[in-house]
């Protein structure tokens, strides 16, 4: 059984039941049926499935927007953009689904060739729940676009959120184009095997991907990995302090910090680190704490009292070895999943909350003497999924950009997700692509057919 919890104060929202094994094998034949209809399916028909998925996000947007928030905790101004964003995103695939899918001609003469990109059938799709709704779009809408189907494990804590999407993919896309599944930890791996699986995608922690990718290799499944993130925020000696300010802790704190591409590791510049961690301490009075309901709060609580407790420790460790706090650092007491915005100062690198994933909102202040040492700084990391960099000498940003090990790079801007651009990072944060055209053909044979003239008879 599944009981979702309202993070606010604790109290149970819903309990559901597991998926039985009758029911899950049904559903997994009927999103093996669906892809296969797919592979005959007009190009057109599916882009305008997709406008209309779009058109039906935006207006149910206010009773989706609502469950996110009651689920897991997030502001409801954040959780409106976090629709309008999937709804972006379905808008921009319907605009490419014939460029991503029609046949390119190769040049082989005397020969025809063609390079064709065809779906791979069902995908395993095992999500998080910070964004409950855009991680699955993110992760999984190129996939759809291509023809795949997809057989959703999304994290239980928002149960509520999952079969929802796949109501709105029920109703506008037909069904068992994706499917919802409840099933506890030990159904996983068996799913993975299942030979009516194709592939597998995972978000989530570096423990459970390493997990999930063995298996899927185990199996011979192509496996992407969006893991973990400890995404450096690197504030150079000429950048525009305010600005930089204001955006470390809209990166930092939105979605109360719990975002993978979230400003984690603030390094700065020593000339003007005091002048910058004043601004960002500022910058941080201003957001509002308090209820996600309210169409004014920019911080709500955690979305689970053990992810508070863990960023507690966290806090705590980091503290007993050095670290000044600069703001927040109290403990929150009473019910639900309350954790003080807080801000720190770290002596060296080698701080908790410099060398491990902090997913909430704790950020951490690191001064460097040099451009050089930002770079040993944000390198100085297991992980590698992004990066945002702040100067006016765009030169010498874009020599720190070309060194940075992280698979995106923003340049006086925070980092975000766009449908445009790739999304995927590098070392312990896992590998393959979501979004843009690479994310449609991580899902894909790329499948080369060369044809010779018809062979004639001689007489």
């Amino acid at each position: 059984m599944i009981t979702t919890i309202n993070p606010v104060d604790g109290s149970p929202i819903e309990t559901y039941s597991f998926t039985p094994d009758h029911q899950l094998s049904a559903l997994l034949n009927r999103a093996v049926a669906a892809a296969r209809r797919a592979v005959d399916e007009p190009f057109a028909d599916r882009a305008d499935r997709l406008r209309l998925l779009a058109a039906r996000l935006r207006s149910d947007s206010p009773t989706l927007a609502a469950l996110i928030t009651t689920e897991m905790g997030k502001p409801i101004s954040q959780a409106l953009a976090e629709i309008e964003k999937c709804a972006l995103t379905c808008d921009y695939y319907a605009d490419r689904v014939p460029d991503l899918v029609a046949p390119q001609a190769v040049d082989v003469f005397p020969d025809g060739g063609q390079i064709r990109t065809r779906p791979l059938g069902v995908i395993l799709a095992i999500m998080p729940w910070n964004y409950p709704f855009w991680q699955v779009f993110r992760s999984m809408l190129p996939a759809i676009a291509i023809g795949n189907t997809v057989l959703l494990k999304h994290a239980d804590n928002v149960t509520g959120c999952a079969l929802a999407v796949q109501r709105l993919f029920d109703e506008v896309c037909g069904t068992g184009v994706l499917t919802s599944v409840l099933l506890p930890p030990d159904r996983i791996g068996p799913l993975i095997d299942d030979p009516r699986i194709a592939a597998v995608a995972f978000t989530g922690s570096n423990r459970v991907g390493a997990i999930v990718g063995a298996r899927a290799g185990r199996a011979v499944k192509k496996v992407v990995l969006e893991l973990g993130g400890s995404d450096p925020f690197i504030v150079l000696s000429d950048a525009e302090v305010g600005a930089a300010a204001a955006a470390a802790v809209r990166s930092r704190f939105l979605n109360a910090g719990q975002s993978c591409i979230a400003a984690k590791r603030i390094i700065v510049e020593r000339t003007i680190f005091p002048e910058f961690a004043e601004a960002m301490v500022a910058e941080l009075g201003k957001l509002a704490v308090g209820d996600p309901a309210l169409p004014g709060t920019d911080i709500g609580p955690m979305a689970r009292a053990d992810l508070r407790d863990e960023l507690r420790r966290q806090l705590h460790a980091t503290v007993a070895t050095g670290a000044e706090v600069l703001a927040g650092g109290a403990d929150d007491s009473g019910p639900g999943a309350w954790f003080t915005p807080t801000i720190v100062e770290v002596p060296d690198t080698y701080s908790v909350a410099f060398q491990e994933e902090t997913f909430g909102p704790l950020g951490a202040l690191l001064p460097v003497g040099s451009a050089a040492a930002a770079l040993t700084a944000a390198n100085a990391s297991a992980y590698g999924l992004s990066c945002s960099i702040w100067g006016r000498d765009l030169g010498r940003v874009e020599q720190l950009a070309a060194n940075i090990a992280a698979g995106s790079v923003f340049v006086n801007r925070i980092s975000e997700s766009d449908p445009r651009l790739p999304v995927g990072g590098v070392k312990a944060s896992g590998h393959g692509r979501e979004l843009s055209t690479y994310g449609a053909t991580e899902f894909a044979n790329i499948q080369a057919v060369r044809t010779a003239p018809s062979a004639r008879s001689s007489r």
